[in-house]
């Protein structure tokens, strides 16, 4: 990554080495991040919660009262498919 990029990771924390984000963080190997999820949940590196050029936040993207709902609504949907004999909508294989 160049000196201008910030790191955004709202996938799965363990895909981030939190330490060498920090040092790249400090030395300016990178300008800043951004995330949602952590390499080791809940715990956190300590050194992240200090940097200036770094956002932490709850990994809380479907916390809405919409993206509940349609949460729900689409479990509906899958258990109504198999009931009837249909693949699920969101079958994992």
């Amino acid at each position: 990554m160049k000196p201008t990029a910030f790191l955004i990771n709202t996938a799965r924390g363990p895909i981030v080495d939190e330490g060498a984000l920090v040092d790249a963080l400090k030395t300016g190997m990178i300008a800043g991040a951004g995330l949602d999820v952590y390499e080791q949940e809940p715990s956190l590196h300590p050194a992240l919660a200090q940097l200036k050029n770094v956002m932490l936040l709850p990994h809380l993207g479907s916390a809405t009262v919409h993206a509940r709902v349609q949460m729900g609504l689409v479990c509906l949907e899958n258990i109504c498919a198999v009931l009837d004999g249909r693949p699920a909508l969101n079958e994992v294989h």
